[in-house]
């Protein structure tokens, strides 16, 4: 158990013996109580908010409650001091055998420290990227699949069964230009001559391959085949090749999905009708007519009566049609049924969409809302991705011509360059990515910072061993003082930060500690610069050199978790 956790089952055995002493009613909800670091480190190690959130309910004041719940936490054998403060927190200052044992719990626990059972198992689905498969990726796609997959690991991390899922937008009207597109492709790779690429097709390179392709498999039988005789055919051979295509790309990335679901065999499975008719079930489908959209007179807009959910009576501004004019189904109701078969294989649904889907949030959760009884959506809108290169906007690719792929920045900057950067802003924040700042050896490039403190904890045991440093024998961690251990107390937040990242379905707080503990570690070692006596090798002083080897190799798997949940590898040296 690791130290937050563990204070915090001695805090909750403290509240059991008030309740058994009848100073503190029983069976208070306690889920508000929490143990953390005090924002200000000078005031202690630990802070909790116990007295101020439980006192109402015990009919008592903060600071009397307070009054009693200190006495017994000053008790504990782990526990130096602890005091009131303010309108009823809590300080506490813990023995420094504490840090010195978390320190090996760190060591101990390796690759598994930070991973929780917060999760318990809740089912998971995490629905990310999801481009139109008429293309490669480009950047507009990265932020999206870096968050998403990122998210997926967090949630793994603290104990969820996740799933990560593609839902494949194969039933529109660009899958039939994307078959167009092809077909003329595939008359070039006959020897065609095709001209320029008529407006409204796909005029990018990627399709060249995919016209070989298709020459290949059916020679010139579609040639001069009318379009009905060939569409189909295209369409579903282009869009499998896109998709390995898509595939390709995302590995690149270090991205992987579960699940490819089709939006086509979704709407052909009879889904729509079936999660229509459960809503109709409890009296959300009616016939209706909406008001004019914003801007539009009654002069310039035709009423017409539809087939609407009820989305107003789960918070969205009106309600929704579920069917057109002519009878078919709307982009929404396929939406809903796609929802829906999620739901009945998972708790919880995360989608991760880009900002151009935000009118379409609230409605999507008002259906989840109503189909599943209870708000069981989340949807994390990832802004917009501006590439510069010293500064200046890349408007143009080297081989699309029309968008920069993410392929190309990946072979360029380096696959953990890309996945570090997008997770250093809050997704719902824009963002600059600019080709030279991402490569910067600077503290100003969060990237480098945070691999650079790992790989000069990865050179220091090389560096012991050349100097002929014993590290077989047990170090003595009394040694460490209190600058040192207060690195200790910075690593042991990192199981908390991984729950609260988890419950807020925010993986950039990993990268924001990160980067912290990074600092922290280089402050340390740049005090070595000033005064040798706190270099972390001492060749004159091993007892105390095995002491600090033990302390950065702590940090430095902490660092190792951390980039393992973004999906980044940790540097053992860097050029």
């Amino acid at each position: 158990m690791t130290l937050y956790a563990r204070f915090a089952a001695h805090l909750d055995a403290v509240l059991d013996e008030l309740e058994h002493e009848g100073a503190l009613a029983p069976a208070i909800d306690r889920k508000a109580v929490a143990v953390e670091p005090p924002r200000d480190p000078s005031h202690g190690d630990l802070a909790t908010n116990a007295a101020m959130v439980l006192a109402k309910r015990a009919g008592t004041n903060p600071r009397a409650l307070a009054g009693l719940i200190v006495p017994k936490l000053v008790a504990l054998p782990d526990v130096e001091s602890a005091e009131a403060a303010g309108p009823g927190f809590i300080n506490i200052r813990l023995k420094p055998d504490v840090w010195q044992e978390e320190l090996r719990t760190i060591l101990d626990a390796g690759a598994e420290y930070g991973r929780s059972s917060l999760g318990a198992g809740a089912r998971v689905n995490v629905e990310y990227v999801s481009a139109n498969p008429t293309g490669p990726m480009h950047m507009g796609h990265c932020r999206g699949a870096v968050v998403g997959d990122a998210l997926a690991s967090l949630l793994e991390h603290a104990g969820y069964d996740v799933t990560r899922e593609y839902y494949v937008n194969d039933a529109g009207g660009q899958v039939d230009t994307l078959a167009r597109s092809a077909h003329l492709r595939y008359l070039e790779a006959l020897g065609r001559q095709i001209g320029e690429i008529p407006e409204g097709l796909y005029p990018g390179d990627y399709l060249k391959p995919v016209g070989a392709m298709l020459a290949a498999e059916y020679g010139d039988s579609y040639a001069d085949a009318a379009e009905a005789e060939w569409l189909e055919t295209f369409r579903r051979r282009t869009v499998a090749a896109m998709l390995d295509l898509i595939r390709s790309d995302l590995a690149g990335l270090g991205v992987h999905h579960d699940l490819f679901s089709s939006e086509r065999e979704v709407q052909e499975s009879g889904a729509v009708d079936r999660a229509l008719a459960l809503l109709d079930e409890k009296g959300l489908i009616y016939k209706g007519v909406l008001s004019p959209p914003r801007g539009k007179t009654l002069d310039d807009w035709e009423p017409t009566e539809l087939i609407l959910f009820r989305s107003t009576a789960f918070g969205d501004d009106q309600d929704r049609p579920v069917k057109k004019s002519d009878g078919s189904w709307t982009y929404f109701a396929a939406d809903t049924a796609y929802h829906l078969q999620k739901l009945e294989a998972s708790d919880e649904l995360i989608n991760i969409w880009g900002a151009d889907h935000t009118g379409t949030v609230k409605r999507t959760q008002a259906a989840v809302e109503a189909l599943a009884g209870r708000p069981a959506l989340d949807v994390k809108i990832v802004q917009m991705v501006r590439l510069l290169r010293n500064g200046e906007l890349v408007k143009m690719s080297k081989r699309s011509g029309s968008f920069v792929t993410l392929a190309e920045v990946v072979e360029e900057v380096g696959k953990d360059v890309v996945r570090f950067t997008m997770l250093t802003r809050k997704n719902d924040a824009q963002m600059d990515f600019d080709f030279a700042k991402v490569v910067e050896a600077s503290k100003d490039n969060p990237v480098f910072y945070v691999q650079y403190a790992h790989a000069r904890i990865s050179s220091l045991k090389r560096k012991a061993a050349e100097e002929g440093v014993d590290l077989s024998r047990e170090p003595d961690l009394s040694l460490l003082d209190g600058d040192e251990l207060q690195l200790v107390q910075l690593a042991a937040q990192f199981p908390r930060i991984v729950e609260a990242a988890a419950q807020a379905h925010e993986p950039h707080r990993v990268a924001f500690y990160l980067h912290d503990l990074a600092a922290a570690f280089h402050a340390q070692w740049n005090k070595g610069n000033d005064d040798p006596e706190k270099r972390f090798l001492l060749a004159q002083n091993p007892e105390l050199t095995r002491a600090r080897l033990e302390l950065a190799s702590a940090i430095g798997q902490v660092v190792r978790n951390g980039l393992g949940i973004m999906g980044v590898a940790a540097a053992e040296e860097m050029q």
